[in-house]
């Protein structure tokens, strides 16, 4: 969910302008806020440059994230593949298992415990892909990169087999529960929609077909429903301006709302009617309720905290509270461990981690 990782550099910009202190209300010791309740053996794993996007393999003992950090050499992200620390005593070690060529993202571990997928642009091109000149366009806009297609690899690089092969935007991808389907977004029919296939990459069918950004896709823990984020331009004006802004390969995320459907795209329903933008949605261990990113609260577009909600859209609750960035939420499989990214615990700088701890109801 590559997309989502633009919205972190987004917040850091935001709040370096302002040259504000976020840290004053959390604890240095616990890392958790007073009020994050369900965050228990709160810990940091990571430490220096933009670390995001983490997600649990099917052991609920590994993850894979992606990294970016120039001070090491990785200008723009990569995919590093690490082992959970069992007890606090235990360092959180990983290496980095993508090509280092190119743009990577949306990692994700196969069921065989021997493999990954992920996106990448290194066909294209070794370097890393140019970013939209912003100051030019006058708009906050994510790039959808043409290049970015969808790879299987095991943990020492190799790329074993490269499961999309169509003109455009391929990425974003998430496995079933149940080790047999994948669900990614593209833009292979002209818009940007979420697909479907098998996991040896055939069967591929389209399950969205409203105009707009549909992507960030992730399956239930029984994997019958997924859910994803989504912008539905509606007036003449806005239909123009995503149009045209998608012919340049570019899209405005400052408007997207939670969507859940069936995992074959049947009975799709909205969730959220919160504005602003909504992403980065994970179901809860039992299925009932999801976990996702939001910045609703703010006037400024930042910060961005965590939240749950049920899937008819009540029962609304933040979850975290951090003044700056909370993104990324995922839980393990087995329900126990809560994982995240957030700009906690950074010293005021520009650094964002992930963090690990226990679940508590």
């Amino acid at each position: 969910m590559k997309l989502q990782t633009l919205f972190l550099k987004f917040i850091i910009a935001s709040v370096s302008i302002l040259n504000i202190n976020f840290c004053f209300a959390q604890d240095k010791k616990n890392l958790a806020y007073p009020d994050e309740k369900h965050f228990k053996n709160l810990r940091q794993l990571t430490t220096g440059g933009d670390n995001a996007e983490a997600y649990f393999g099917f052991d609920n003992e590994h993850i894979t994230f992606q990294r970016q950090n120039p001070k090491e050499g990785l200008n723009c992200d990569q995919i590093f593949y690490g082992t959970i620390p069992k007890s606090d005593k235990d360092s959180f070690k990983y290496k980095l298992v993508s090509t280092g060529n190119g743009r990577t993202t949306c990692a994700y571990l196969m069921p065989d415990h021997k493999h990954f997928l992920y996106a990448s642009t290194h066909k294209a091109g070794k370097e890393c892909p140019p970013t939209p000149d912003r100051e030019k366009i006058k708009k906050y806009v994510w790039p959808i990169y043409s290049s970015y297609d969808i790879y299987v690899a095991d943990f020492k690089g190799k790329i074993t087999k490269q499961l999309t092969n169509t003109p455009g935007y391929d990425a974003e991808a998430t496995i079933s529960p149940k080790g047999d389907k994948i669900v990614f977004t593209s833009m292979r029919n002209g818009d940007i929609d979420i697909y479907t296939m098998n996991i040896d990459g055939t069967n591929v069918k389209q399950i969205t077909h409203d105009i707009g950004y549909d992507g960030g896709a992730c399956f239930s823990p029984d994997g019958k429903k997924i859910v994803w984020r989504a912008s539905r331009p509606s007036t003449p004006d806005e239909l123009k301006e995503y149009k045209d802004l998608l012919a340049q390969g570019l899209v405005m995320p400052t408007h997207m709302e939670l969507y859940v459907a069936n995992a074959d795209g049947s009975d799709a329903h909205q969730v959220t009617h919160l504005g602003k933008a909504n992403w980065a949605p994970a179901f809860t261990p039992d299925g009932k309720k999801l976990v996702f990113a939001s910045d609703y609260e703010y006037e400024r577009g930042f910060p961005f905290n965590l939240y749950l909600v049920n899937l008819d859209g009540t029962g609304l609750e933040r979850i975290s509270h951090d003044s700056s960035f909370d993104a990324f939420p995922m839980f393990s499989p087995d329900g126990k461990k809560f994982i995240f990214s957030s700009n906690r615990n950074n010293g005021g700088g520009h650094d964002t981690n992930v963090f690990i701890c226990d679940w508590a109801d």
